[in-house]
């Protein structure tokens, strides 16, 4: 078994039409090949702008099946370079029925199998319910031929329960890809303090689990009409299951980030730190309910 894997992560900005992006993150998956990455990981819904800031039944025209046309070009991008991908796309499953996806394909082009987010938002510009059926096959680990991973999508990022099970179910590294930003007129009073909340969040859950986490996030104001749209502030990051940084971003630069990772380091970290040997699984019975209190 290889000890070392070397995760990359593509931070950039939605530029237009579907082929647009899909050509971009295909020269930016070179490059991040060229600069060591093994397993490589594109932003939520990479392909586009991201379109749930208005409820619109014509941009469900943007998904498309998986496998198709997005992943067949990546397949061959992937065997060509012998490197993992993580690709976050829009699903179309059947009639009527779209998910908020990621397909992840293995350095020899297969593909592995598809995640589809659990946790599903609705918030002021997020309106995500109107879109996006919550997935139903649970949360997953793919076995890449450098190490396995879990993939989590943008608002699962916030849950402790879907990082704990995934990591349970043998995931070296966990995989954030995320489309989160600013309300412009807020970012002033509270920018700083949602940066911070998103990374620490995240930084805990490799912490619980002694596990890398990798989080990519788009970057870019996008506009919608008759509000200041969503300013997508980055900060994309990959830390250690002591949760140390190892690589991030500045907010609005497209960025390509590397971080040689060891299962050496988080087989020691456990052992130091043996949080899930110490876990009282006879006792969290109550997690199952909605809510404990009177």
């Amino acid at each position: 078994m290889l000890d070392r894997f070397v995760v990359g992560l593509i931070q950039d900005a939605a530029i237009g039409r579907p082929q647009d992006n899909l050509a971009h993150s295909l020269r930016m998956i070179e490059e991040a090949a060229k600069k060591g990455a093994q397993i490589i990981c594109l932003k939520e819904l990479f392909n586009s702008r991201y379109f749930c800031t208005v409820e619109e039944h014509a941009r469900f025209d943007l998904a498309e099946s998986i496998p198709g046309p997005t992943t067949d070009a990546l397949q061959r991008l992937a065997k060509k370079l012998q490197v993992a991908i993580v690709a976050p796309l829009f699903e179309r499953r059947g009639p009527g029925v779209y998910h908020n996806s990621a397909a992840v394909i293995d350095a020899d082009g297969s593909l592995l199998g598809v995640y589809r987010k659990m946790h599903i938002p609705d918030d002021p510009l997020y309106y995500e319910k109107f879109y996006f059926s919550p997935g139903d096959e649970g949360f997953k680990v793919f076995k890449t031929q450098f190490a396995t991973i879990g993939v989590l999508i943008c608002w699962d990022q916030w849950y402790p329960e879907a990082s704990r099970i995934t990591a349970l179910k043998g995931a070296d590294a966990l995989f954030f890809p995320t489309a989160i930003g600013w309300h412009p007129k807020e970012k002033a009073e509270f920018g700083s303090a949602q940066v911070s909340a998103w990374q620490t969040i995240q930084r805990s859950h490799a912490i619980a689990n002694g596990i890398y986490v990798a989080s990519v996030n788009r970057i870019g104001h996008e506009p919608t009409p008759n509000t200041d749209g969503i300013e997508f502030f980055g900060h994309s990051f990959i830390c250690d299951p002591f949760g140390r940084v190892l690589s991030s971003s500045d907010d609005q630069k497209e960025s390509i980030l590397i971080a040689e990772c060891s299962k050496r380091h988080l087989e020691d970290t456990r052992r130091h730190w043996p949080f899930l040997r110490d876990r009282r699984i006879d006792a969290y019975g109550p997690i199952l309910n909605r809510y404990l209190g009177k």
